[in-house]
């Protein structure tokens, strides 16, 4: 199996076990993708405050009183997260959506010219990185 795409099943299979636990993002921590892990988990955390604000009282209820109008969606943006770690993991490491060279530890966008990135000042090897 090629490296990106077992790396991808993993982030998968992270993102499933961290949604079964009901944490969001879970897939894109194991891919370092930190900020992407807190959009997702903020995001879905605040979907489910709002959605139980507004169909239950969240004082009283419980995980085996959750109204399908609050669980469904909580599991549908779940499993998206799961589903968004996938498609990130599929990603070539060392380039973001248009092609052109990422740092493989910050994601930072590079400057061909520096010898190192301008983000976190990790040292590169420009040859690794066009491989």
């Amino acid at each position: 199996m090629p490296d990106a795409r077992r790396r991808a099943v993993v982030a998968a299979l992270v993102g499933v076990v961290g949604a079964s636990l009901g944490i969001a993002g879970a897939g894109h921590v194991y891919l370092r993708e930190w900020r992407r892990a807190v959009a997702w988990f903020t995001f879905v955390f605040g979907a489910a405050l709002v959605l139980l604000s507004t169909f239950a009282d969240p004082a009283t209820v419980t995980v085996d009183s959750l109204p399908r109008e609050v669980l469904f969606p909580v599991v549908g943006l779940l499993v998206l997260s799961a589903l968004d770690a996938y498609r990130v993991g599929r990603r070539p490491r060392g380039r973001n959506a248009n092609g052109e060279p990422t740092c493989p530890v910050c994601g930072g966008e590079l400057d061909r010219n520096l010898d190192f990135c301008p983000w976190c000042a990790t040292e590169l090897e420009w040859y690794t990185v066009d491989g």
